[in-house]
């Protein structure tokens, strides 16, 4: 039902994805709450989303978590996260592109987070590497990929 609420959200603002910025959009609810299950997240933890899209999977992180905090690099997409998530006061909407966001500025300084992500082909091996040396600020990380990322990421030397 939240798939179509999200498809249905993209066409009363007019939005079509960029193919520029990889943006693919997850709109099966079974698939949405595997990905936060995998998360095992708990009440008192504090998530960032990395390509928060269209708020599909923020929101099923925002009801098992104390905080989400949703990174958006599309200025155009902003406005549809933040109309799909204002019922969720635990929701602070984020834009900015990932690379460029310090984690500790982000308001963790005094607990490690928690990240969720549905990376793009085309940014996933740079995005995986800031995690890897902003590492101190995180705790677990589960993140989708496409098939042949997560092929090369598990492959032997």
């Amino acid at each position: 039902m939240r798939g179509i609420q999200g498809s249905f959200t993209l066409r009363k603002h007019s939005f079509r994805p960029s193919k520029k910025l990889g943006q693919h959009f997850i709109s099966d609810r079974s698939i949405l709450d595997r990905i936060a299950q995998a998360a095992e997240l708990a009440a008192e933890d504090t998530v960032l989303e990395i390509g928060s899209g269209t708020g599909s999977l923020t929101r099923s992180l925002a009801v098992r978590c104390r905080r989400v905090i949703a990174v958006e690099i599309d200025r155009r997409l902003c406005e549809v996260l933040k109309e799909a998530v204002a019922s969720y006061s635990n929701v602070e909407v984020v834009e900015g592109d990932i690379l460029k966001i310090d984690l500790r500025g982000l308001g963790v300084l005094n607990h490690k987070i928690k990240v969720v992500g549905n990376l793009p082909y085309y940014i996933t091996t740079p995005i995986i590497m800031k995690l890897i040396r902003e590492r101190e600020q995180i705790e677990d990380m589960t993140l989708t990929v496409q098939r042949e990322v997560a092929e090369r990421l598990s492959a032997a030397p």
